[in-house]
């Protein structure tokens, strides 16, 4: 089974900037789609983006399209999140989380994936 760690989350003043990272462990890690979810508190946890196996293909959701960047490197096994334009409404507790099947076609659902790291606190000031 595959490990995650995010890293890369701080607090922020609104309109800035700052990338996270998820570092897999396991081998199967460029075999699987990879998404980026977050959890305000009070909230429940929401799909923010993900990204195929070879990262050919990228969704987001409307609330970042435009703002927020997902990528992959699957020779470091790391997946990133470049957030730009921050908002205060984008401050939650980022995860990531590997898609539980080998086909992907932009599942948003929190239950198809599995594997979760321990998340990262971003914060965004007004």
């Amino acid at each position: 089974q595959v490990q995650l760690v995010e890293s890369g989350g701080g607090l922020v003043q609104a309109g800035g900037s700052l990338r996270l990272s998820c570092a897999a462990s396991g081998h199967l890690f460029s075999r699987y789609a990879m998404g980026w979810f977050r959890q305000a508190p009070g909230k429940e946890r929401e799909f923010v983006a993900a990204i195929t196996w070879s990262g050919g293909g990228t969704f987001s959701s409307d609330s970042v399209k435009g703002r927020f960047t997902i990528s992959r490197d699957n020779a470091k096994n790391t997946v990133y999140l470049q957030m730009n334009s921050l908002k205060p409404e984008d401050t939650a507790v980022y995860y990531c989380a590997v898609y539980s099947s080998l086909y992907y076609s932009g599942s948003q659902a929190v239950a198809d994936f599995d594997s979760w790291g321990q998340g990262t606190q971003v914060t965004v000031s007004s």
